[in-house]
């Protein structure tokens, strides 16, 4: 469930440029609820104080917007393939160290690789990682930095 939450959060920053013209389907709407919740998630951990409550409703917001844009362009099967393969990346690859994901069925590809491990000021470890996703023949690349939170999870606290 951490990596699922993780991922969600990342692969809808990748998808900025991969809106098609088209209608709003089922993939679309699960993407916006999907991306509203994990954006919320988000949004939750950043804020603190009496600022969470923003954080909160900016995440979600922005990531329904995300997830909507995700939804037209990635079925459930490369979100759980994309999810799995940060989730792991993060875990257990070295710097560098490269994981790749292909869903079968749809074509779509993409792949996850740490590039800088440190702490934060609170001593936290953090993975700075970079993510690519292949839809269409058209590739799509972010950067972000999740830290491992009190619970043993990665949250993410900065994409690009």
């Amino acid at each position: 469930m951490r990596y699922a939450r993780l991922a969600l959060v990342g692969v809808a920053a990748l998808s900025l440029g991969l809106a098609a013209c088209q209608q709003q389907g089922p993939k679309q709407t699960i993407g916006t609820l999907g991306g509203a919740a994990a954006g919320g998630l988000a949004g939750a951990q950043i804020g603190k104080g009496s600022g969470q409550l923003a954080a909160t409703a900016i995440g979600v917001l922005l990531g329904g917007f995300l997830g909507s844009e995700v939804g037209k362009s990635l079925d459930k099967a490369d979100q759980a393939y994309a999810a799995q393969t940060t989730g792991q990346a993060l875990e257990q690859n070295r710097v560098g160290q490269q994981s790749s994901w292909s869903n079968p069925d749809s074509g779509n590809t993409g792949s996850v690789t740490p590039t800088r491990t440190s702490y934060d000021d609170s001593g936290r470890p953090c993975r700075e990682y970079q993510q690519t996703v292949t839809i269409g023949g058209k590739t799509q690349t972010a950067y972000g930095t999740a830290c491992r939170d009190e619970n043993g999870d990665w949250q993410i606290v900065s994409q690009e």
